[in-house]
């Protein structure tokens, strides 16, 4: 799309949701034309669309604003991993980004970001990492910018759904109020919100979670996972099939509890540790012509409900 007034009409008219703007995965999930998107009635929301394929890109952390020795240049980095999305054989219907766009939350980042992500020419969703509430603890920037061209807006903090050819997407947000450790959280109002939104959901329609900070346990004495994330967890047991992405953590995890996958994105930026490996996590070094290979992008095919998700990582180098 050439400019934000095709951006925009791409996101009221194919998808009519709220538009949450790096590593890059691209995901083939069941659903063929947009169905519609945002706050949907209970009897609408009980409607199943047909399964047909179709594909979306997961970008995070991109960091935009980072420059220090580990990565000088997040810009030129979270630049390569959208010209490999642009140069996709098959065009996705649209991307997330699941957190910390920014590095500190500052207009000229999110700036930079949006004119970079802009290149692929596709709608973007969002939701924030940590980094991207700096400003005022609450996010109130990142909401602006990113929740203010959505039917009804946004609730809460900014968490909200929408519906993409008969798969249920729900973003979270569990960056704000953070508990000992780092640990993130949903909240009781969050959750409540969560349990009325699948409540009219069919127990066969495939469900996306994106949110920032991990919902399982990878690592809790650095934060690595949410408080409160098994509550969510326990809401979203009945559905078939579960597919939980967030980044956060910079490395590629994988995990399968029941019919819920969980899987973790690299960052676009620079690499973290493994879990434990290490003091604490951050910007992990590696020599300058390794960096590209710990930071990359993620094709993953869905052809219909019941089968496993088909993953390939693939680095940026």
């Amino acid at each position: 799309m050439a400019d934000n007034e095709t951006v925009n009409e791409g996101r009221r008219g194919a998808l009519k949701c709220m538009a949450w703007a790096g590593t890059g995965v691209v995901w083939g999930l069941a659903g063929g034309l947009p169905v519609g998107l945002g706050a949907l009635d209970a009897e609408a929301a009980t409607r199943a669309a047909p399964a047909t394929p179709f594909t979306f890109v997961q970008v995070s952390d991109s960091h935009i604003g980072f420059a220090k020795p580990v990565n000088p240049d997040a810009r030129a980095t979270f630049r390569e991993a959208v010209a490999k999305i642009r140069a996709l054989p098959d065009r996705p219907a649209f991307i997330v980004h699941t957190g910390d766009v920014s590095q500190l939350s500052k207009d000229q980042e999110f700036d930079d970001a949006d004119q970079i992500i802009k290149e692929a020419g596709l709608p973007v969703f969002h939701v924030p990492g940590e980094h991207d509430v700096l400003d005022d603890g609450a996010g109130k920037a990142f909401l602006a910018r990113y929740g203010k061209d959505v039917d009804g807006g946004a609730r809460g903090a900014g968490w909200y759904s929408f519906d993409h050819a008969g798969v249920h997407f729900v973003a979270l947000v569990n960056v704000l109020n953070l508990k000992a450790g780092g640990l993130g959280s949903l909240g009781t109002e969050q959750l409540a919100w969560l349990k009325a939104d699948l409540h009219a959901r069919s127990a066969s329609t495939p469900i996306v979670v994106l949110a920032h900070i991990p919902l399982w346990s990878v690592y809790p004495d650095w934060g690595w996972g949410t408080d409160d994330g098994a509550q969510a967890l326990k809401l979203l047991a009945r559905f078939g099939s579960v597919t939980v992405l967030n980044g956060h953590i910079h490395q590629v995890l994988q995990k399968v509890e029941g019919r819920v996958a969980f899987h973790t994105a690299r960052s676009t930026a620079f690499p973290q540790p493994a879990p434990g490996q290490g003091p604490s996590p951050g910007p992990m070094k590696v020599p300058a012509e390794q960096l590209r290979s710990v930071l990359g992008v993620r094709q993953v095919d869905f052809v219909r409900a019941g089968q496993a998700l088909a993953v390939i990582d693939t680095p940026l180098a």
